[in-house]
């Protein structure tokens, strides 16, 4: 581990110990979604999840997915 992943991991282990013990299984929470969220699942996992939304009509006009965006 270098030293900078150690260092954060001493700050997180700071943090989750100042965590009043009622608050714990919500930070546990907290941290195991924000961990799902920037897991990417394997390409033929999101391929078959997205096969599986246009079967079943879970499908938007591409002009729809853009509204909103101020891209030039």
């Amino acid at each position: 581990m270098s030293a900078k992943a150690s260092n954060y991991e001493e700050q997180l282990v700071r943090e989750i110990k100042g965590t009043p013990e009622e608050y714990l299984p919500n930070l546990l929470q907290i941290v195991h979604l924000f961990r799902e969220s920037v897991s990417l699942k394997p390409a033929e996992a999101s391929f078959r999840q997205g096969w599986k939304e246009t079967l079943v009509g879970e499908t938007r006009p591409v002009s729809e997915l853009w509204e909103g965006i101020d891209a030039e």
